[in-house]
C-alpha cells in the first residue's frame, strides 16, 4: 500500500544526516513512464520556500520525472544559498538518473530558517538512486515525516489501473492545504491538464477541509504523477472520484495524527445558503479556541459553537439555529433541547451538526481538539 502501487513508479527512502540521527529523512519518488504527465497544488501562504518557488516553475509544463524530499528542515527564508541548494539538489537527482533538473520536483519539510548542508543533501540522492525500487513506498513514506507518529499511506484500485499516495503531516492543517507534503502516483493515462483538473477537484474535496489549528505553512506541496503504464484512460471524472478517495483517506489520517489531539471532529454545517456560507461557517467552528478546548474537556458546549457562527457572514437567522453533539440535538432554534448529559465526548470521535435553515447546500470541516500536549509538542518543537 504505497506510491510504487500504481505500474511505472519506483521509490526509496533512508537516513541521510539531516536530522542528525539514524531517523529515515529523505526519500526520492521516480516515473519510470511510458507517460510522465503531471500536475501539482501548492500553498497560498505568500510566503513561500525555497522548493516550492522552484516547483512551481517545474510543474508548469506538465511534465515531472521523479520527486525528492527531505525532512528535517523546510528550506525556507534561508537566503540566496537555500534556493542554490534546491537547484542543486534537483541537478544530482537528474544526474544520477539521466534527466532533466527541469523535470525534478524538489520539496522540504521541517525548521523554517534552517539552511540544509548542501554535501548531505546531495551524498542522501546519490545513496537514494542506487536503492530505488518498486518496494520502496514505505520506507519513502517514513523519510518524510517530522512530528508525525505514523506514516499515511493509501491505495485506491480501479479496474484496470490504480491510485497511490504518501502523506506527511501532524499539525497546522489548515485550508489551502496544510503543513503537510502530499504524493500521489497513478498507472492511469492522462494528460496534464485532466490530471491538474482532477487534482484541484480532489484536494477541494479533501485537504481543503482539514482545519487543525488555522495556521498555514510555508512548504505545503500536493504532487500527482501518471505513468500511463496501465494502458487504460478513465477520463477525468473517474480520475477525480478516485483520487478523492485517496486524498479523503489521506486527510482523514492526517486529521488522526494531530499533534496532540485526542477527539477528531466532523463539523457539518447544512441548510445553508451556499457551500461558500457552510464552509465559512464550519471553518468558524473549527478555528474557534473555546469550542476546541470544550471538545477537550468533554463539554457539549453549544454556546461556543453559536457565538462563532455569529462572526461569520454567512445567511441564517440567529433566533433559528439548530446544533447536534454526536446526534444530540443539544440546541433547537436558538434555545436549549435535549439534555447536554445525554452527549458523550468520551470516544475519539466526535459530530457537530449544524443547521442553517436557509437553503440546500452544506460542507463538512475536519478538526480536532486544543489539548495540553498539542501546547508541549509545539512549544518544544524547536529543541
Amino acid at each position: 500500500m504505497s506510491v510504487t502501487h500504481p505500474a511505472g513508479f519506483v521509490a526509496a527512502g533512508l537516513a541521510a544526516g539531516i536530522k542528525g540521527e539514524d531517523r529515515k529523512d529523505m526519500a526520492l519518488l521516480v516515473n519510470q513512464g511510458p507517460r510522465f504527465a503531471a500536475a501539482a497544488v501548492f500553498t497560498s501562504n505568500r510566503c513561500l520556500a525555497n522548493p516550492v518557488i522552484w516547483s512551481k516553475e517545474v510543474v508548469k509544463d506538465g511534465t515531472v520525472r521523479a520527486v525528492v524530499v527531505n525532512s528535517g528542515g523546510a528550506n525556507c527564508y534561508t537566503g540566496s544559498e537555500g534556493f542554490q541548494v534546491t537547484h542543486a539538489t534537483a541537478e544530482q537527482v537528474a544526474s544520477g538518473l539521466g534527466i532533466g533538473a527541469g523535470d525534478v520536483l524538489v520539496c522540504s519539510t521541517g525548521l523554517i530558517g534552517l539552511l540544509n548542508d548542501r554535501q548531505t543533501l546531495l551524498d542522501g540522492v546519490d545513496a537514494l538512486v542506487p536503492q530505488l525500487s518498486e518496494h520502496g513506498g514505505d520506507d519513502a513514506a517514513h523519510a518524510i515525516m517530522t512530528t508525525d507518529s505514523v506514516a499515511k499511506q493509501v491505495v485506491v484500485e480501479r479496474d484496470g489501473w490504480s491510485i497511490g499516495g504518501m502523506a506527511k503531516g501532524a499539525g497546522m492543517l489548515a485550508p489551502q492545504l496544510a503543513t503537510m507534503l502530499v504524493f500521489l502516483t497513478t498507472d492511469a493515462v492522462a494528460s496534464p491538464a485532466e490530471l491538474d483538473e482532477a487534482l484541484r477537484r480532489a484536494t477541494a474535496q479533501s485537504f481543503d477541509r482539514l482545519d487543525a489549528d488555522g495556521c498555514m505553512s510555508t512548504n505545503d506541496t500536493v504532487t500527482l504523477q501518471a505513468s500511463g503504464a496501465s494502458g487504460v484512460e478513465p477520463g477525468v471524472d473517474a480520475l477525480a472520484e478516485a483520487l478523492t478517495e485517496a486524498c479523503v483517506d489521506l486527510a482523514l489520517q492526517l486529521l488522526r495524527d494531530a499533534e496532540g489531539a485526542e477527539h477528531d471532529v466532523h463539523i457539518t454545517v447544512r441548510g445553508a445558503a451556499s457551500e461558500a456560507d457552510a464552509l465559512e461557517a464550519g471553518r468558524s467552528i473549527a478555528r474557534s479556541a473555546l469550542f476546541k478546548t470544550a471538545i477537550f474537556g468533554k463539554d457539549p458546549n453549544w454556546g461556543r459553537v453559536l457565538a462563532s457562527l455569529g462572526t461569520t457572514s454567512a445567511a441564517f437567522d440567529p433566533l433559528d439555529l439548530d446544533v447536534a453533539m454526536n446526534d444530540v440535538w443539544v440546541c433547537r432554534s436558538s434555545t436549549p433541547a435535549e439534555s447536554r448529559d445525554l452527549v458523550d465526548l468520551t470516544g475519539r470521535e466526535v459530530t457537530v451538526t449544524v443547521d442553517l435553515k436557509s437553503g440546500p447546500h452544506e460542507a463538512t470541516i475536519w478538526t480536532n481538539d486544543l489539548t495540553h500536549a498539542y501546547v508541549h509538542e509545539n512549544s518544544a518543537y524547536s529543541s
